[in-house]
């Protein structure tokens, strides 16, 4: 089964686990590792002959247009991850359609291609911001994949649906949801999408969640990692102990287990995945 792997193009200080110690106004002055941590993960996709979809900032878009460029070149999608990571709950929804516009700008001019796919910044479309997927639709997306079915502190939607649908009822008749995976297990929705949980859980549990998504529940498992992930050697940020957990866990077996998935599933982007399963025509 063709299951989809994604990258939130994002450095190692735009984190939400470090928005109280790194200044969005600060940005600039931090080591910048995004571009050598990006080819780093293409390279690695193209060793594998995989393609993936780069959710990526337009805050990077506009000061490494050349890296948006290359992922687009190298036959990968691009997609929106906003503009300033900053997450919507903490928006009105006039401060968002302006940072999703302005976001999806940036990235359509550095491709010079239509951007359709979007995801907020720590999957902060929530239960208070499911009005966010009425502005998206409204700004020509064609599909969302931030809603994070599961319980957190910085978000998740518990009882929302696992797999990938269409909305209806907001008016949002045309926009896709593809949640980022989930399995049951004893009524309780488990995180198996990658990320902090690829570092956090052994291999083998996340090898054999996604092997029960798709041969079980017959769904194609949603993928996510950060170019930073791949990067142990990156700054260190001074911060409390549960977000240098967070952040900082197991970084060096990232690549080692990113490997291990390309070789032990088959994984395209978001917008061949819903061409396969019926969502999209073009």
């Amino acid at each position: 089964m063709l299951n989809v792997l994604t990258i939130d193009v994002e450095d190692y200080y735009h984190v939400s686990a470090f928005e109280s110690d790194v200044r969005f106004e600060d940005w600039d002055s931090y080591e910048s590792r995004v571009e050598q941590n990006t080819y780093r993960t293409l390279d690695l996709l193209d060793e594998h002959q995989t393609k993936a979809t780069f959710f990526a900032l337009g805050w990077i878009a506009e000061r490494h247009p050349k890296v948006i460029r290359c992922i687009q070149e190298r036959g990968h999608e691009v997609a929106s991850h906003g503009y300033s990571h900053r997450r919507i709950y903490t928006q009105t929804p006039e401060q968002f359609r302006e940072e999703t516009r302005r976001a999806k700008r940036i990235l359509e001019d550095a491709i010079g291609h239509p951007v359709v796919g979007y995801r907020a910044a720590s999957y902060s479309i929530t239960a208070e911001s499911l009005w966010a997927l009425d502005i998206l639709e409204e700004e020509g997306f064609i599909y969302d994949s931030s809603i994070f079915p599961i319980h957190h502190d910085r978000y998740g939607i518990p009882g929302y649906s696992r797999f990938c649908h269409i909305l209806s009822g907001r008016g949002t008749e045309k926009l896709i949801e593809f949640p980022i995976s989930t399995l049951r297990i004893q009524g309780i929705n488990i995180p198996i999408g990658g990320g902090g949980y690829l570092r956090l859980f052994p291999y083998w549990f996340t090898r054999w969640g996604i092997r029960q998504l798709n041969e079980v529940e017959q769904q194609p498992a949603v993928v996510y990692l950060h170019p930073w992930e791949l990067d142990p050697l990156q700054p260190r940020i001074q911060s409390n102990a549960i977000s240098r957990f967070r952040h900082y866990l197991n970084l060096d077996k990232t690549e080692k287990r990113l490997l291990s998935l390309l070789k032990d599933f088959q994984f395209g982007t978001v917008l061949e995945t819903l061409r396969k399963r019926g969502f999209v025509r073009h």
